[in-house]
């Protein structure tokens, strides 16, 4: 039986003229926090609607548990807690009626831990989903995600425009359901340094194509910044292998490297450069590195 929760081949998806998701090959283990990361329009949304059922593949297959969550919406939505970007709820009810509401659909339904969540997210059973602030809908949102206690959570940018305290709630919320009962969570979001701080694997998406996929202790590891220093000055910097971006002038830059350590240290001697220092970068560091490095072999193409 497979340790993947989902698992994605060859997953094509055009929307008229725009290429949404090209080939996307994706696993996410069970009890793993996965994140998803990428600019707006980069195909996120549109990949989580497809793991969903929401979307038919074009081309491709999506595994849900092992089921195909278009031919079996009940066997997959059953299993699946879902917070969507846009906090879509009904504005009449309150949120007493919302858990009701929510409730009859799942048999798994957990009233203390729904109780318990309510308590920790401040919300009010007699507040209505229409005068809740934006923190509050997504607060609300998550709750309904977890209350039924899925073995799978599917959060489209569980914390875009929240302000800290509100992320730290959500964020809280789910390193305490996989630490504490293995499940597993797949989340996009644009903000790296949350990602960095709950995730275990990471996918970078670029215009519908994946630039990485990995474990994020390999990221971290396999990403290095050199900060160098050439004899002579220089009016723009070398092409060398393994160097993703640069920035400086003259005699020292900075560079973000992938790997290849060997090849560019010889590189760098050749051309009679010192390295100065080598320190670790962000994700976001990353990101941003191998977002500019897609961006340049693009243009070259």
């Amino acid at each position: 039986m497979s340790t993947h929760v989902i698992e994605i081949e060859n997953l094509s998806r055009r929307f008229g003229k725009k290429q949404a998701l090209a080939n996307v090959c994706l696993s996410v283990p069970e009890g793993a926090v996965f994140g998803l990361v990428g600019e707006n329009g980069a195909g996120k949304t549109t990949l989580l609607k497809h793991i969903l059922g929401f979307l038919k593949p074009q081309s491709g297959t999506v595994r849900v548990f092992g089921l195909d969550p278009v031919a079996d919406p009940p066997g997959v939505l059953s299993r699946i807690g879902h917070l969507s970007e846009t906090r879509d709820l009904p504005p009449w009810m309150t949120i007493r009626e919302l858990f009701e509401f929510t409730r009859a659909f799942y048999p798994k339904w957990d009233p203390v831990y729904a109780e318990e969540l309510r308590m920790m997210f401040e919300l009010t059973m007699t507040q209505k989903v229409s005068t809740l602030s934006r923190g509050q809908l997504a607060r609300a949102g998550l709750l309904l995600a977890l209350a039924h206690r899925p073995p799978l959570l599917v959060l489209d940018e569980p914390s875009s425009g929240l302000d800290p305290l509100v992320r730290k709630d959500i964020l809280d919320a789910i390193i305490r359901t996989v630490v504490d009962e293995g499940r597993t969570v797949l989340f996009s979001s644009h903000l790296l340094d949350e990602v960095q701080r709950v995730s275990d694997q990471v996918a970078i998406l670029d215009q519908g194509q994946l630039l990485l996929t990995s474990p994020l202790d390999e990221v971290l590891v396999s990403h290095f910044r050199l900060t160098v220093s050439f004899a002579e000055p220089q009016p723009f910097f070398p092409q060398l292998t393994g160097a993703l971006t640069w920035t400086g002038s003259g005699k020292e830059w900075d560079i973000i490297c992938n790997g290849q350590r060997q090849e560019l240290e010889a590189a760098l001697k050749d051309l009679d450069a010192e390295i100065l220092a080598q320190t670790a970068p962000t994700l976001e560091e990353i990101f941003v590195a191998r977002m500019k490095s897609a961006a340049r072999s693009s243009f070259k193409d």
